[in-house]
């Protein structure tokens, strides 16, 4: 009973313990009682300093003196793991181990002759083929180089690994050349940011990067290797340990400290450890909110698919979510990586008239597409229908839902995930607008007059559940027909844009009809630039499944050479990149065309008819120019092909003039 006493006023009144415990405390006692405090603290900070020193790794793993193995050979070891094929690079003395390693392993290196383009073919790669795409620069200004290209793939959702070299791990923030802060630079941009400080941490680092590229919502990873990690022992410790014996105290504790920096970059280095692919965390739909999303659609009347790129990431192949939509019966409107997944003219697929579409449907699947500029920010989903939206990315899935959808409940319901593991850019759960929603879960939105389905899973295996539910389901051909009835009318006036003449060299409306209609079925379509390319989405049609590369929402010009590069090497019996057709109207028309009616200037706006097929030529491919002979489009365009199938890359430089064909789309 006392020691309760003594604990409670002990909590209470915590002066009177200590003037009892001074008190009772010896004479002299205070000095010992310090020493040893002084001793134990001396002690910790040499244990902390020796652990931070790697002495106690060091005892029980040996540095290899006599090994010329050296750090790029565990890059490559990874990367063949993993089932890469391809390192697009730009070459550097910094990443020279890597390159050369990757050789060896039979991972094929492609160089580039810009950094941009190097991320560009790693993400057209990561694409295509629903791997990891992987590039390696070398450092500083390699890797700000890189910048765009990251940012493109971090908004476009594709797994990149960028791998760039640094300096040394001694000379950071001492002046070292092309030494940046890098992993500043590229934390806003990647999922994962890493920089090896030891030779034996790169097989786990790379194998955590290859896993968050692709887990959760898929984007690019960044690791720093250092020089000194990727070279062999010793050809670091000629640069960093001096060769003659040290004089003075100062010089042998320098010298030491070098010394053991050394042994610990190199201690276990070639110890085994497992190289391949870790499991990945893909975040699945509940079943119940899958049977809902059912009851839903089973009873609409109008019923409406949006499909965008996320739909065709793995793990569902292209040809299964293909035969899930046809099995739903619901007419489909096809955004980024999913254009072409219908093939060419089906009959569910609606291409044209998508906003007057949208505000019809009763029930609206918005699969892997987001309420961006691109759907006018939700203002294009009507308020008395009834939207289903499905998104690996929580933050995407409800973006602009405080506007414009107006969601005022939410019902959470829980999310089965791959593994155990939560992806990393998923958050907890927080209450949005008064309103609980899970990213761990789905959750039910109703609005003021229609009611919204959020399933936060992935796309491609909910649409394939989503189906198996419906099997059987059937809906009225009418509402299908009265889709396919306004594709006909748009098309009809395309038609007749085709034929009004220009004020000078082609109408890119007809020259784009000629090329839709001599499309062989193997072509993948790269589309990299604004107007022309604009004209394209709406005339031209991929032939399947992944034959359709675009910059993504970021819109990023340039994009071209690395994603034909890329999508050649993934598809080398496709008819490209070898193909460029430059739709050359001599100025920025898109910016051009907003910019003199509001503004009334044309400044910056103007260019040349620039000779491109000349320039194509001095760089050894082939040349073919269009102007004004209209019947000669097919003929040239088929000169194209046959020089292309003989080997030589061609580019066709084609003058087109200016037409209102996209009067008020989007530039700013």
């Amino acid at each position: 009973m006392k020691g309760t006493e003594f604990l409670w006023s002990q909590r209470h009144f915590p002066w009177r313990v200590m003037e009892t415990l001074t008190a009772a405390a010896p004479a002299g006692s205070f000095f010992p009682s310090f020493l040893l405090l002084a001793c134990g603290t001396l002690v910790a900070a040499l244990l902390g300093c020796a652990h931070r020193l790697g002495l106690f790794y060091q005892l029980m793993h040996k540095v290899d003196k006599a090994s010329i193995q050296h750090g790029g050979e565990n890059v490559a070891a990874v990367l063949r793991a993993h089932g890469v094929r391809f390192l697009f690079t730009l070459v550097g003395g910094h990443i020279s181990p890597i390159l050369v390693a990757c050789e060896k392993l039979g991972i094929r290196v492609v160089d580039t002759r810009h950094e941009v383009t190097a991320v560009f073919a790693a993400d057209a790669v990561a694409r295509l083929t629903g791997t990891v795409g992987v590039a390696a620069v070398t450092a500083g200004p390699g890797l700000t180089n890189t910048v765009t290209a990251v940012k493109n793939a971090q908004i476009a959702q594709s797994p990149v690994l960028l791998l760039g070299g640094a300096a040394s791990t001694l000379l950071q923030n001492r002046g070292a050349l092309q030494a940046i802060d890098q992993m500043a630079l590229f934390r806003p941009l990647c999922k994962f940011c890493a920089s090896v400080r030891r030779v034996r941490d790169i097989v786990p680092t790379l194998r955590a990067a290859m896993v968050a590229a692709q887990s959760g919502t898929p984007g690019p990873v960044f690791v720093e290797l250092p020089v000194d990690v990727l070279y062999p022992y010793f050809i670091v410790q000629k640069e960093m340990v001096p060769a003659k014996p040290p004089k003075g105290l100062v010089a042998r504790l320098v010298t030491w400290y070098l010394e053991n920096h050394l042994a610990n970059l190199f201690a276990g280095a070639w110890e085994p450890r497992p190289e391949g692919p870790l499991p990945l965390d893909i975040p699945q739909a509940s079943p119940q909110q899958v049977q809902r999303c059912v009851e839903i659609l089973s009873r609409a009347k109008r019923p409406l698919v949006v499909l965008g790129s996320q739909a065709l990431l793995p793990p569902t192949p292209a040809d299964r979510l293909r035969t899930a939509v046809e099995t739903l019966g619901i007419p489909c409107f096809l955004g980024g990586m999913a254009r072409g997944l219908l093939g060419r003219n089906h009959p569910l697929h609606i291409r044209q008239n998508r906003s007057a579409a949208l505000k019809k449907a009763d029930v609206v699947l918005l699969a892997g597409i987001v309420c961006d500029f691109r759907l006018s920010y939700g203002r294009v989903l009507s308020r008395s229908s009834k939207i289903i939206i499905v998104n690996r990315n929580r933050k995407e899935m409800l973006m602009n839902s405080d506007m414009f959808w107006k969601p005022q409940e939410a019902v959470q319901a829980f999310l089965c995930s791959a593994s155990a593991r939560r992806p990393k850019d998923i958050a907890p759960q927080r209450r949005l607008h008064g309103a609980l929603v899970s990213s761990r879960g789905v959750a039910l939105l109703h609005s003021s007059s229609g009611r919204s389905t959020v399933a936060a899973g992935d796309v491609g295996s909910f649409v394939v559940t989503l189906a198996e539910g419906l099997k059987g389901q059937t809906w009225a051909s009418d509402w299908a027909e009265e889709l396919r009835q306004a594709d006909r009318q748009k098309e009809q006036t395309f038609r007749e844009k085709a034929l009004t003449p220009v004020g000078q060299h082609l109408n890119p409306v007809r020259v784009l009809q000629l090329v839709e209609e001599i499309l062989p079925d193997n072509t993948i379509l790269v589309v990299d630039g604004g107007d022309f390319v604009g004209t394209a989405a709406h005339l031209v049609q991929p032939r399947g499944p992944l034959r359709w590369l675009d910059p993504g929402a970021f819109g990023t010009l340039g994009v071209g050479a690395g994603f034909a590069l890329g999508a050649k090497l993934c598809r080398p019996d496709a008819e490209i990149p070898v193909i460029a057709l430059v739709g050359n109207d001599a100025g920025w028309t898109q910016i051009s065309r907003e910019q003199v009616p509001c503004l009334g200037s044309n400044v910056a706006c103007g260019l040349a008819y620039t000779d491109y097929h000349k320039a194509a030529m001095g760089l050894g491919a082939q040349g073919l120019l269009l102007s004004r002979e209209k019947d000669q489009v097919v003929e040239v365009l088929r000169d194209a092909q046959q020089q292309c199938r003989d080997g030589h890359p061609v580019v066709v430089n084609i003058l087109i003039g200016r037409t209102d064909f996209r009067d008020g789309s989007i530039a700013v």
